[in-house]
């Protein structure tokens, strides 16, 4: 009994001693750490701190696991460790990948086995390669043509030299401090962006929205962004750069949708800083959607607006709010897509219009355009033109407005002018928007028409 306690007792001793081994972490053993700062013009800035192991004197270093989409020009290179005794003296961006025509563009003058249909195996120097012919000289001197349609794989010696598997940055360096080194490389990259996306659901009278909104992020940039540290940058950050053609990918169509909003927002030099409270993993060619914030309830008012010299039948329906805290609201707004939903009957959310807003700061006012009123109708007339001399004239404009709706509505009727102009007789008080702009409140009662008139004159 004693003998068989002391086995167990040693195993449980050597079983504590293999957790202890196998769970305590490597102390000192530097980790990577990536950092990714997105902007909502295709660009994002990446930070990529790793362990390099680099000898001592003129030695090439690589780094691999970059973006396909980089700008080599942007790229900053660091050692954390003994920047002083670390010199860069020359930097280059391999991106030349492995592919199939490549290969067999290497390989001209070169023999290859090409297996095809029927189990034939063709052994020769490549004379030529095209998308549908492969032209081949037999050991006896023949020349034979295979379709590439009939081709099923191709039999190489060896890789060709200066082929690679990832995109790569390489670097010739001086270092007088051999060992492991703590690496910085940050640079920039095409194909990443961010754009915010709000959802708002309005109460039964038009009065309430219950507003909520996301960040959705797509990486097509040609690299995954492990368990990074995650920043957004909202505004119109200016760049210098030539238009040339961008590699056009299609991203996942899965979404990859968080729980919970875990964004704080601050102020950032002229722009605002939205940074994830966690951190996150971005795939690439993946569509990512977080929350921004929690749902908000904000205090709305329906506008109706007719504007008939951009149309002259169909008038707006628009939801404005105060973006301020006292209206149930005042965050800083990035630009995105507003959809808007509403209960009917069957208590079923149906959609009635979305609208892009512009990058909105707390307290100004917001107004989401979500189409045209069916039962309002307006109509507008020039009723007189009339040339007074060389530099003046007078025009009458009417405009209708018809409400077949159930309730009484105030339309805002929008009115542009030119030039030198005052109003001499209005049949509505108005008020002056801007040199170009007047606008009239006009209350319309249900299955009603008001009509608006002016006389206005022109000087130049």
């Amino acid at each position: 009994m004693m003998k068989k306690m002391k086995n167990i007792q040693r195993a449980s001793w050597s079983l504590w001693f293999l957790c202890v081994v196998f769970a305590t972490p490597i102390w000192g053993e530097p980790q990577r750490d990536i950092a990714v700062t997105i902007y909502n013009n295709n660009l994002a800035l990446v930070r990529d701190v790793r362990p390099l192991s680099i000898e001592r004197g003129i030695v090439e270093v690589k780094f691999t696991d970059v973006a396909s989409q980089i700008d080599p020009t942007s790229v900053h290179f660091t050692s954390l460790t003994a920047p002083e005794s670390v010199t860069i003296l020359e930097q280059n961006y391999e991106y030349d990948l492995v592919s199939p025509s490549k290969i067999l563009e290497k390989y001209i003058d070169k023999s290859i086995r090409v297996f095809t249909e029927g189990d034939k195996v063709f052994e020769g120097i490549l004379l030529s390669s095209q998308e549908t012919h492969i032209v081949l000289s037999d050991p006896d001197g023949g020349i034979r043509t295979l379709q590439g349609t009939s081709v099923l794989h191709i039999e190489y010696p060896a890789l060709p030299e200066g082929f690679i598997t990832r995109p790569t940055l390489l670097w010739l360096l001086q270092n007088d401090r051999a060992g492991r080194h703590q690496t910085e490389v940050s640079y920039l990259t095409r194909g990443v962006n961010w754009h915010a996306e709000y959802v708002a659901v309005v109460n039964q009278n038009d009065t309430q929205l219950d507003l909520g909104g996301w960040v959705s992020i797509e990486n097509t940039s040609g690299a995954t962004y492990e368990d990074a540290k995650l920043k957004l940058i909202a505004g119109d950050v200016h760049r210098v750069e030539e238009r040339k053609p961008t590699p056009l990918y299609r991203a996942k169509a899965d979404l990859a949708v968080s729980a919970a909003p875990q964004f704080e927002e601050k102020a950032f030099f002229e722009y605002h800083m939205y940074t994830l409270q966690r951190r996150a993993t971005i795939k690439d060619k993946q569509i990512k959607q977080m929350s921004l914030f929690p749902n908000a309830r904000v205090e709305v008012t329906k506008i109706f607006t007719y504007d008939g010299r951009q149309d002259d039948k169909k008038v707006r329906v628009n939801l404005e709010f105060q973006n301020s805290s006292e209206a149930g609201l005042g965050l800083p707004l990035p630009k995105g897509k507003v959809r808007v939903y509403k209960q009917d009957e069957d208590e079923s959310l149906q959609f009635i219009g979305e609208d892009l807003i512009d990058h909105t700061p707390k307290d100004e006012r917001v107004r989401v355009y979500l189409g045209n009123a069916f039962d309002v109708v307006g109509e507008r007339s020039v009723q007189e033109h009339e040339r007074i001399s060389d530099r003046v004239r007078e025009e009458e404009v009417e405009v209708k407005l018809r409400n077949h709706k159930d309730d009484a509505i105030t339309i805002i009727v929008v009115e542009h002018l030119y030039g030198d102009w005052k109003i001499l007789i209005s049949s509505h008080e108005y008020r002056k928007k801007d040199a170009r702009t007047i606008e009239f409140d006009v209350p319309v009662p249900k299955d009603s028409e008001s009509i608006v008139t002016y006389r206005v004159r022109y000087t130049w």
